[in-house]
């Protein structure tokens, strides 16, 4: 057999024009092709993603750092350098910053294997390389000649990256900047201060390189890198801050004590906020968690179609308030939703949904050259957002925005027989909204005139259904009967006559027919307002029919704490 390979490789060489022994031909190789070799068994190494068990099988006489690991998978062999290294997951460090410190340990550290690919290495040995190295690989472990590959000391980089982005809280000393209150009507400055912060992503580099290089597998102590933050702003930029560049008000004087309550306390959350150029603010990470220890109560929001009680319900008011702010002032918008249902506190898609848990957010860029000032209180009835900065428009300059309807979806009435309430009695449990899709358009005007009209935003709020029940309980069964039959038909002006013929001089104030609180703005004659409800006629009967007349009154809306899509 011998004898075969050396004249294989003998002739090979003869025919290139050169005698030369085996070991020189393996070096001589093309460059090219050893790369492409190389490449392709990293590409084997890696073929086996990491979520999934890696059952290559390591060639007998392999080991990993004098263990043998011939016959494992290569699953299996991680589990031998695992094990390698949990011999450092105790060893103590201290992390020195801000003279101060952080105590860690060896698996705080992440300290695993540098050569993080042994394994897949160990199990392509023999079937990587030019062919020479192929051969000789196979030969040395099929004559006992085992292959041992070294484990280098190392540390993950990412999951180390992530332990440090939360340790270093213990020893940084963040900045505080310049900052304004408004107290009596007027701005006060208060001076900031410089902090000292440790650099994450210089401090891994300086932790691996100490360990990969430098470490005697002792107790150590490693300096971290910081940097010294300066406070932002100076008395000088903020005094520029003296212009109302935008305001807005709404009103819930008729809202629950807890409703209110969390109005005011995330309207409290956001007043006193300075946005520099470029800034950009997030309603819902300032406001946020809402939960009792925030200061937020139970009180209704939309959950999937449906009122629910949550902890800080009625808070979209406050995104909503400011987002008319911003709008007046014309700041940046970054990110803004409608509500899935309509709410009444401002017109269609003048609204600013959030939702910690449905990812709805409002976020707003500064995109004055100056800094701002967020206003934000309220007084018991209404919640109130100013913003202030320097005016850079023209006094002739001014802005207007108008809501065009241009869809209406008339909710579903599901009526229900109630066999103990009184014959013909109505009554409404459940109020239901109408949909609709609108848009809202931004004028621009200077000296009066129009300049521009454009599309600001669009939004399509969904309808929910209503539902009314029926009173059937009478000393007549056949009356009974007979208005559970016109229940039974779901339709407006069966019930409204069966009332009538059945139940005369009831007094009803539910309508039979909803009567959508908007209208489309621009009509066309391909227009059309849906509506699955059939409008109720006049019985033809002497007797009056019930009131069909009489406007559903809008229900307080609860805030889309987390809205459907």
């Amino acid at each position: 057999m011998k004898k075969r390979v050396l004249a294989l490789f003998l002739s090979l060489t003869f025919t290139a024009g050169l005698l030369t022994p085996a070991n020189v031909y393996a070096e001589e190789v093309s460059e090219d092709v050893a790369t492409s070799e190389e490449e392709l068994a990293n590409e084997e190494a890696e073929a086996v993603s990491s979520d999934e068990e890696d059952t290559r099988i390591i060639p007998d006489g392999v080991s990993i750092a004098g263990t043998s690991v011939g016959g494992m998978t290569v699953s299996e062999a991680e589990s031998v350098v695992d094990d390698y290294f949990a011999q450092y997951d105790d060893v103590q460090f201290t992390l020195s910053a801000n003279e101060q410190t952080i105590s860690a340990t060896g698996a705080d550290l992440c300290i695993g294997a540098k050569n993080t690919d042994v394994t897949s290495k160990a199990a392509s040995y023999g079937s990587y390389g030019n062919f020479a190295e192929r051969f000789k690989a196979s030969k040395d472990l099929e004559e006992g000649r085992g292959k041992d590959f070294a484990l280098s000391l190392g540390v993950d980089r990412i999951a180390l990256n992530t332990y440090l982005q939360s340790a270093v809280s213990q020893v940084n000393d963040e900045a505080s900047d310049d900052y304004l209150t408004r107290e009596n009507g007027e701005f006060v400055f208060h001076e900031g201060t410089s902090g000292v912060v440790v650099q994450v992503d210089e401090s891994v580099a300086i932790i691996a390189d100490y360990i990969e290089n430098d470490w005697n597998k002792e107790s150590a102590t490693i300096a971290l890198s910081t940097v010294v933050k300066e406070p932002r702003g100076s008395k000088e930029e903020l005094a520029e801050i003296k212009d109302l560049l935008g305001s807005f008000s709404t009103d819930y004087s008729s809202s629950s004590s807890a409703r209110k309550n969390n109005v005011a306390n995330g309207v409290g959350f956001i007043n006193g906020t300075i946005l520099y150029p470029g800034d950009e603010f997030s309603v819902l990470n300032t406001i946020t968690p809402f939960s009792a220890e925030n200061g937020y109560m139970l009180a209704g929001s939309y959950e999937n179609g449906t009122t629910v009680e949550t902890y800080g319900g009625g808070i979209c008011q406050v995104s909503t308030t400011l987002y008319g702010a911003v709008r007046e002032a014309e700041l940046g918008i970054v990110t803004r939703s409608c509500h899935s249902m309509i709410v009444t506190y401002v017109p269609p898609s003048q609204d600013a949904a959030i939702a910690e848990s449905g990812g709805k957010d409002f976020q707003i860029r500064n995109n004055k050259n100056y800094p701002i000032y967020i206003e934000g209180y309220c007084d018991g009835n209404k919640a109130y957002f100013n913003i202030y900065g320097k005016e850079e428009d023209d006094k002739s300059h001014s802005v207007k925005y108008e809501t065009e309807i241009t869809g209406v979806n008339v909710q579903n009435t599901q009526w229900v027989a109630d066999p103990n309430v009184p014959l013909g009695k109505m009554t409404t449990t459940v109020g239901g909204h109408t949909g609709y899709t609108a848009r809202l358009w931004k004028i621009v005007y200077e000296n009066g005139e129009e300049v521009s009209r454009e599309v600001y935003n669009n939004s399509k709020y969904n309808p929910s259904n209503r539902t009314v029940t029926v009173g059937i309980a009478s000393e007549d069964p056949n009356l009974s009967y007979a208005m559970l039959q016109a229940v039974s038909t779901q339709d407006a002006t069966t019930i409204a006559n069966a009332i009538a013929v059945y139940a005369p001089g009831v007094a009803n104030s539910t309508p039979f027919v909803i009567t959508p609180k908007y209208k489309v703005t621009n009509p066309t004659d391909t227009d059309t307002t849906t509506t699955t409800e059939t409008p109720a006629t006049a019985p033809v009967t002497e007797t009056p029919a019930p009131d069909a007349t009489t406007q559903p009154v809008e229900q307080p809306t609860p805030e889309a704490v987390s809205p459907a899509n």
